[in-house]
């Protein structure tokens, strides 16, 4: 079979081939469709971020999958069901996160990430897995099935948002996305369509026209350009924000965020920056969090309860956004298209089969 894969840090990711895997006892083959191109593809093609499995040489990569199962093997799934995998696994058997339900709380060493990190990854015409790690979903959403991943990220953030401020009857108005990739798009939508935020803003670093600032504003959020408002100015532009969604890396944001949430206020941090030493005011964003009762939850990975919400949430998603947030879908021949990173680019993935 074919797969497309990389030696972390080569910078451009080539086809190899390999034998089709046998799956264990336990697990299901799985003939895959689509999987999604993201951030964090990108990063380990670099070496940013990411690292082959043991004894291997190269990873093939992919976290974003969609497939239909060739071959239960003794498992309760069916020949032709629709699932998407989840990422992580236990590195050498298992441990009380993976025990529990909870392997996105797993801390590093003792987890590896298929397609990330230690595992091989789902972009390939093929890939095995325990059926436990393999979610069903419908048949409708066969070509959006790589968002699910994705969106599932989202869920798992909010849902520790949401439960930090639990102590007390919270009721957030007011929300807003930094950054305006294809993660922060869908985190507005969802924000808008599933939540039903009063008031949503979305920044970024954009000049219009751009695809991205029509998609945020085709919701009726409102568009900030950091270059004209950092976020530390928020509150004096626009007002206070209830709730932050970090999606960028940028790791200054983290404290902005700080200053920009109103009180009671919650952040949540997914971007993961590199090192980087600035000055800030500690004594400042330490009375902020104190005298404002304000909250910061860091937020990676998610689990199988993710994954299913996040289905639901697909399924309510107008179809006009998604035909706009995926702007290539390329299959083996052109694959190299869907690594391409401009800004007409928003969400791509590479199609190895169809249902």
């Amino acid at each position: 079979m074919y797969a497309i894969a990389v030696e972390p840090g080569a910078g451009e990711p080539t086809i190899v081939e390999k034998p089709i895997p046998e799956p264990e006892t336990g697990e299901a083959l799985v003939r895959t469709l689509r999987v999604g191109v993201d951030g964090t593809d990108h990063e380990v093609i670099s070496g940013a971020h990411g690292g082959v499995p043991d004894g291997a040489d190269h990873l093939v990569l992919g976290h974003e999958a969609v497939g239909v199962v060739e071959d239960p093997n003794g498992t309760d799934l069916e020949t032709g069901q629709l699932v998407v995998p989840t990422v992580r696994r236990p590195p050498n058997g298992t441990n009380h996160y993976f025990e529990s339900g909870y392997p996105d709380m797993a801390p590093e060493g003792e987890y590896v990430e298929r397609g990330i990190v230690g595992g091989h990854g789902f972009m390939a015409e093929y890939f095995t897995s325990p059926a436990e790690y393999l979610v069903s979903i419908p048949k409708s959403l066969a070509s959006l099935g790589f968002l699910v991943e994705p969106i599932s990220i989202s869920e798992k953030a909010i849902e520790h948002a949401f439960a930090s401020r639990s102590a007390f009857d919270w009721r957030p108005e007011s929300a807003m996305v930094l950054g305006n990739g294809s993660l922060g798009l869908l985190t507005v939508a969802m924000l808008v369509e599933t939540l039903e935020f009063d008031r949503t803003y979305c920044l970024g670093r954009r000049d219009r026209p751009d695809p991205t600032i029509d998609i945020i504003e085709s919701f009726g959020a409102t568009y900030v350009d950091s270059r004209e408002t950092p976020v530390s100015e928020v509150p004096d532009v626009h007002e206070g924000i209830d709730f932050i969604y970090e999606a960028t890396g940028y790791a200054p944001h983290a404290f902005e965020t700080i200053e920009a949430l109103a009180p009671n206020g919650v952040g949540a941090l997914l971007g993961v920056p590199s090192s980087w030493e600035f000055e800030i005011d500690g004594g400042a964003l330490h009375e902020e969090f104190v005298l404002h009762n304000k909250a910061l939850v860091g937020s990676v990975n998610s689990h199988r309860g993710h994954f299913e919400s996040a289905i639901d949430t697909l399924s309510e998603l107008p179809q006009s956004f998604t035909d706009d947030l995926v702007t290539g879908v390329y299959d083996l021949d052109s694959f190299q298209d869907a690594f391409v990173d401009d800004d007409t680019t928003i969400k791509t993935a590479v199609e190895f089969d169809t249902i």
